[in-house]
């Protein structure tokens, strides 16, 4: 009988990141920076794709809407995050919705420039393509995550990603601002579920609650534990 998975370790591998301004300025790059307040969109789902974005400041959430009205968050970007980038894959329109969850900072880099950009700027290109294969493993954790792990599990480990565990030197890191709803959507479970566990890990001394939800290194123990 095949093993059940294990929690995913949660380990962000994800390029360091890194500001394109240097490469955009040396080639001459078409590109503008657009401010977004924080609800607003940066680009709709079934809206054309011609830019790939380079989120300078701020926070940005990935949206799907299928056919039935049913919302899913697939993604919370943060600095340092590419994203549009299908693009450059020939992709006619996008396949999600863009929206800041905080006020926004967002480089906008134009198709033909950035594809210009990747072949003449080989550093650039190494890195971004380094940006890309580490999302893509990310992406692969996140569905094991949602096949195998229970939804506490999954809780835990969407709260590690969102405080940036294991990028940065300091682990216990307030989240940028985000709703019961939203977590329920992300992790692929109820509010009552969510409001169930977070109060769970607040009581074990896993996160706080101090004006935002401070996660704790500690809550690594939940995603590790079998």
């Amino acid at each position: 009988m095949p093993r059940k998975a294990s929690g995913v370790k949660v380990k962000l591998d994800r390029a360091a990141a890194f500001d394109p301004q240097t490469y955009l300025d040396s080639a001459g790059a078409a590109r503008r920076i657009v401010t977004y307040r924080r609800g607003a969109r940066v680009f709709a789902q079934g809206g054309p794709c011609d830019a790939v974005m380079y989120l300078q400041r701020g926070g940005v959430m990935l949206s799907v809407l299928s056919r039935t009205g049913k919302e899913a968050v697939v993604a919370m970007l943060a600095p340092g995050d590419f994203f549009g980038e299908g693009a450059l894959a020939g992709q006619a329109v996008r396949m999600a919705t863009a929206t800041a969850t905080t006020a926004s900072t967002v480089l906008l880099i134009e198709k033909e420039s950035m594809v210009r950009l990747l072949h003449e700027q080989h550093e650039f290109s190494d890195r971004f393509i380094q940006y890309m294969l580490a999302r893509n493993i990310r992406i692969e954790a996140d569905l094991v995550d949602h096949l195998f792990n229970p939804s506490e599990k999954r809780l835990a480990r969407t709260l590690l990603l969102l405080a940036r565990y294991g990028q940065l030197d300091d682990p216990n890191n307030i989240l940028p601002k985000i709703s019961q709803e939203t977590l329920a959507e992300m992790v692929g479970t109820t509010r009552s579920r969510v409001n169930f566990f977070m109060n769970k890990f607040k009581k074990l001394g896993f996160i706080e609650y101090n004006g935002g939800i401070k996660v704790n290194s500690s809550l690594m123990s939940v995603v590790l534990h079998d």
